[in-house]
């Protein structure tokens, strides 16, 4: 028998009738929702005993500080206790798929703004490898010396198990993706995200095909938003996740297309529609027919090459690439386009839903398809990462817990 309750925080710790905090949900994988917070008066999460961070300690024990008596936890009761760890893929240092881990931590929990979700799929993207790395240099914002999130992972897609006091839009139990690249932590079964950062699933898109969209679609979108038909386009890194969008978007809008990738990529992108296609190894790019726009994902060359890579009035977008490259086209390109009509500059991707739902309305109408090259579970997290960032994907990878 399945009862609903609310019960004082302060009354679970006297009894002990629960072995969570604030700073940990208890669920079991497979259950349903099982925690809302509801904050009733201000005041303050204490650390557990032997924690800095309002989470547990490794015995399971909780913090009895007064603090805790400002907060009711609204609990579904279950025959069955629920554990308050979950398993996650962690690191403490930058370095090779090798200084992944999976480890039991602590299940997190959400801030008033904020939404517990058991995971059932993340998308791999090329942030995540560079995350891994800490390379190039901006992969290691926030975290100089050290990872800032323990937990990589951005483009998620699950279920709601628990709410903060905040959230008004999103309830228990609802089906949600969206891009937690702020703060990470979908390689593991449960993941924190604010609650701005998620959409409903469309009932049309599997949990893995609804992870694939956030940050590659949100990019692909943006990238292509002006591209008119009879426009040159070119796209460098195609074969990848936002790759695969962008051409496909492109496309659609009329454009004639150019998508550089390795040789192992190529019959795959005539497949999106690419009317032509380059292998990067054997020929510069560069050095063909001027564009109207190159997005370029992969970007290392100089900033006299791309502006000879565009036409009079064209425009580069740099997406992902080499820090020195980005400082190059920030500067001297950005001084270059003055000069010479030729607009060189960063794509500065916005996050949110607005920016991929529409990516997503675009697949249920038929008119994009996603791709999913291989599906791996938590396990092997190390894998995905290194077949995604040594240039192997055709459109994206998943992880499943």
């Amino acid at each position: 028998m399945v009862e609903l309750v609310e019960t004082p925080l302060r009354d679970l710790v006297s009894t002990g009738s629960t072995t969570g905090t604030p700073g940990a949900v208890e669920a079991r994988r497979g259950r349903s929702p099982v925690v809302e917070l509801a904050e009733t008066a201000p005041g303050r999460v204490g650390p557990a005993s032997g924690s800095g961070d309002g989470s547990p300690t490794s015995t399971g024990e909780v913090c009895s500080e007064p603090a805790y008596t400002d907060w009711h936890v609204h609990i579904v009761q279950s025959s069955s206790s629920w554990p308050v760890r979950m398993r996650a893929v962690v690191y403490d240092r930058y370095g090779p798929p090798n200084v992944l881990r999976v480890e039991d931590i602590p299940i997190p929990m959400p801030g008033a703004n904020q939404v517990l979700v058991e995971v059932a799929a993340t998308s791999v993207n090329l942030t995540d490898w560079e995350g891994l790395r800490g390379t190039p240099m901006y992969a290691r914002i926030g975290g100089l010396r050290s990872p800032a999130r323990r937990v990589l992972g951005s483009d998620i897609a699950g279920r709601v198990a628990a709410v903060g006091s905040g959230v008004t839009r999103l309830h228990l139990g609802d089906e949600v993706y969206g891009d937690n690249l702020g703060l990470m932590g979908g390689f593991a079964e449960y993941a924190v995200a604010p609650e701005s950062a998620l959409a409903l699933k469309p009932k049309g898109l599997s949990f893995a095909q609804a992870s694939t969209l956030p940050q590659a679609g949100s990019i692909a979108f943006q990238g292509t938003a002006r591209v008119r038909r009879g426009q040159r386009v070119l796209i460098n890194g195609a074969g990848g996740g936002a790759g695969s969008f962008a051409t496909q978007l492109a496309v659609r809008a009329g454009a004639h297309v150019t998508c550089v990738d390795n040789a192992g990529k190529l019959d795959y992108l005539r497949t999106l529609g690419a009317d032509e296609v380059v292998d990067f190894r054997r020929s510069d790019f560069t050095r063909l027919e001027p564009f109207d726009l190159v997005l370029d994902l992969v970007a290392h060359r100089s900033v006299l090459a791309y502006r000879r890579a565009l036409t009079r009035g064209g425009r580069y977008l740099f997406v992902g690439g080499s820090v020195r490259t980005l400082l190059r086209v920030v500067t001297v390109g950005a001084a270059l386009g003055l000069l010479t009509g030729r607009r060189l500059g960063l794509l500065i991707a916005r996050q949110g839903p607005s920016h991929f739902v529409p990516v997503a309305d675009r697949v249920l109408a038929g008119d994009l398809r996603i791709h999913i090259d291989r599906t791996f579970p938590l396990d092997e997290v190390a894998q995905a990462l290194a077949y995604v960032g040594e240039g192997r994907a055709l459109g994206k990878v998943v992880v499943t817990p």
